[in-house]
């Protein structure tokens, strides 16, 4: 499968069942996702696929979970982007300068 060169993944820790799916910002280097879905039937692991394909402004096939189907500490594969670019991405998205740099 071809890809555009980089490949990156990321810590996140993903809170399902909240009032709005957002980006919250990172802690400790892991990246804190809540998400409206709640855990049923991979309801939370498609909306966080979208809110990340939207936030980063990429296809869903470029996003894959790949530790962590079944709970709330995840890590992210994305595809075609480097840690860089994602976390200067997400970090226009929340309001917390925290430790974005990580």
């Amino acid at each position: 499968m071809p890809t555009s060169g980089n490949k990156v993944n990321i810590a996140m820790h993903v809170y399902p069942s909240t009032n709005m799916s957002e980006v919250v910002g990172f802690r400790n280097g892991v990246l804190q996702v809540k998400v409206s879905a709640p855990p049923t039937k991979g309801k939370a692991n498609r909306e966080l696929i979208t809110l990340l394909s939207q936030l980063l402004k990429i296809g869903k096939g470029s996003i894959n979970i790949i530790k962590g189907h079944t709970i709330r500490s995840k890590v992210i594969a994305i595809d075609g982007l480097s840690r860089e670019e994602v976390v200067k991405r997400l970090s226009s998205k929340f309001f917390s300068s925290g430790d974005a740099s990580r």
